[in-house]
């Protein structure tokens, strides 16, 4: 997922992936892992920072928080700004049953609705 977005937004830079590497200072050995989804995107956000410039992505815009939301779930973790709201964080387990085919009770199913009405 990150590794696929980073991909193509580097593509459209029409940056090698020996280039994009160097520019942000990875060995390109290891960016291809990233790429292909081997390894997890950096978690570091002076690093996400670094990618952003060579992409030419603004940092605070949609496309920022799509880039550090996908960092954070390559590594598995659930991105900070969701796990820092109490009630978004209750209504994560009603998801995870969701999305595994799981019948929550008709409750969980409107906590989760609220939760995303809120904008989460």
């Amino acid at each position: 997922m990150f590794g696929e977005f980073i991909k193509a937004k580097r593509i459209e830079k029409e940056l090698t992936l020996r280039a994009f590497s160097k520019l942000i200072g990875v060995d390109p050995s290891n960016w291809s892992k990233i790429e292909r989804g081997l390894l997890p995107g950096p978690q570091e956000n002076g690093k996400l920072k670094i990618i952003a410039k060579v992409l030419d992505i603004s940092v605070g815009s949609t496309t920022w928080q799509e880039l550090t939301d996908k960092a954070e779930i390559s590594a598995g973790l659930i991105p900070k700004d969701i796990l820092s709201d109490a009630e978004v964080t209750k209504s994560l387990p009603v998801f995870f049953r969701t999305i595994r085919s799981e019948k929550p009770t008709p409750e969980e199913l409107e906590r989760l609705i609220e939760a995303i009405r809120r904008g989460y």
